[in-house]
């Protein structure tokens, strides 16, 4: 008797999990327009994660990274969902046993952005200007270009932090700026901080679904999510961030990037500031392919550990160990 492949792979019913912020919300809706428009319903479940309950310090002092991921990753694990959306920053680059990633959707603006108070931008700060920002990454940028400016640990979602800027509380504020397109507040963005003068955070910008590893139904249902060039230039970052073993408090800033003529190009800084100076190593590398076509996702991981091993010739795992001994001062991106 003839089998009904399509019935038998694809899922009548996806259950999504997700964070209960307004942003992780808008991103995981996002994800499940784009499910129902393959002809699957989708069901969310809201997860709290330890990162959204602890409230009180530093998520450093949380512990290991992964704390606003490892509740949906167990979710998944005991199969109360078949799928989690997450900011894929915030996921560990070391896989968790038994869970993959399924696509990454197209990335949106990698970059962070400036939303000032008193002045447009970085540079028209007034000294001794109040920045707020959560993360030894933009503290040390920011510090780099603007030593006169005093830089304040802000923790909270996307909208409490607006809150505490426009309360005056700070003068300008650095955040993600694909925080702010999704939640379409674009408009409030002052200034994009674009490399090599300010460098994002590894994988910022994308989103990741992750499912478990041995659900081929899920697999099929969400392929048609990915997007390519997105996937591969994640490749690349994460391969250099676990290459050089940093973490989400680490300051290693990358971003790679599809370009035409050159193909897939990744660009990376590891930061570091002793005795109030700061100091920056770069390194490059290309994968030459036209457009980007015909590049592998290996040699995608193979160009971020080439990449990171020259950081690592120029110094760049001595500056990490000393900077780590700092981290546990500041809190995670956003």
């Amino acid at each position: 008797m003839a089998t009904d492949r399509t019935a038998v792979t694809v899922p009548d019913v996806l259950r999504i999990g997700t964070r209960g912020s307004a942003l992780a919300l808008t991103q995981t809706n996002w994800v499940a327009d784009r499910v129902r428009a393959t002809g699957v319903a989708v069901d969310l479940e809201v997860i709290t994660t330890r990162g959204d309950t602890d409230q009180q310090g530093p998520v450093a002092t949380l512990g290991a990274d992964g704390v606003f991921v490892r509740e949906l990753e167990r979710a998944l694990l005991e199969r109360r969902i078949d799928a989690a959306v997450h900011s894929l920053k915030d996921l560990p680059t070391a896989e968790t046993p038994g869970l993959v990633v399924a696509c990454v959707p197209e990335r949106a603006l990698p970059f962070d952005v400036l939303i000032g108070r008193t002045a447009a931008t970085l540079d028209a700060l007034p000294a001794g200007s109040v920045v707020g920002t959560s993360s030894v990454r933009r503290i040390v940028q920011v510090l780099a270009l603007r030593p006169d400016l005093a830089v304040r640990p802000l923790r909270g979602n996307v909208d409490t932090r607006l809150r505490r800027l426009d309360a005056g509380d700070y003068d300008a504020l650095v955040l993600a700026g694909a925080g702010l397109e999704r939640l379409g507040l674009r408009d409030r963005i002052t200034e994009v901080l674009r490399p090599d003068r300010f460098w994002p955070a590894v994988s910022q910008g994308a989103l990741a679904v992750q499912m478990r590893a041995d659900d081929g139904r899920t697999s099929q249902t969400l392929a048609a999510l990915d997007h390519e060039a997105s996937h591969l230039a994640v490749c690349a970052e994460r391969a250099c961030l676990a290459e050089l073993a940093g973490g989400c408090l680490a300051p290693i800033g990358g971003w790679a990037r599809v370009e035409p003529h050159r193909g897939l190009v990744l660009g990376a800084c590891v930061f570091e500031e002793r005795d109030g100076a700061v100091r920056r190593i770069d390194a490059e590398g290309s994968i030459p392919s036209g457009e980007g076509s015909g590049v592998s996702r290996r040699a995608a991981v193979e160009l971020g550990r080439r990449v990171a091993a020259d950081l690592a010739t120029r110094g760049a795992l001595e500056m990490l160990s000393r900077m780590r001994a700092t981290a546990s001062v500041h809190g995670p991106e956003a």
